[in-house]
């Protein structure tokens, strides 16, 4: 597969990438100190375009049960260490990326 996500918790960044070179970076928001967002290797498995409630316009599932990338209705949360361990987007960011990569891409997350 080509393209793939990098996430840095720690930057608070989620970097797209084709092969070795990087398209876009996007800012987001992680999770809190009591519900940190897990490190390590993921598939996104499913989108959800319709989640409602706090997850905004579109659901990316991740291969960890539970965990996905998905919009806000809380933009002002991005750039901060708040959710329950999600990747929070801008809506408007969370629909380029979710055009842009397809089911099976493999998400990097680190701090």
């Amino acid at each position: 597969m080509a393209k793939w996500i990098d996430v840095s918790t720690s930057k608070h960044q989620l970097k797209l990438f084709d092969r070795h070179k990087l398209l876009k970076t996007y800012p987001i928001a992680v999770g809190k100190i009591l519900t940190p967002t897990p490190t390590g290797t993921y598939t996104i498995i499913n989108k959800d375009p319709h989640p409602g409630g706090p997850f905004g316009v579109l659901w990316m599932g991740l291969s960890r049960p539970h965990y996905g990338i998905h919009g806000t209705n809380n933009p002002s949360s991005i750039g901060k260490n708040v959710s329950h361990g999600c990747i929070r987007m801008f809506n408007h960011d969370v629909l380029e990326l979710s055009s842009l990569v397809p089911i099976g891409t493999q998400v990097f997350i680190h701090k």
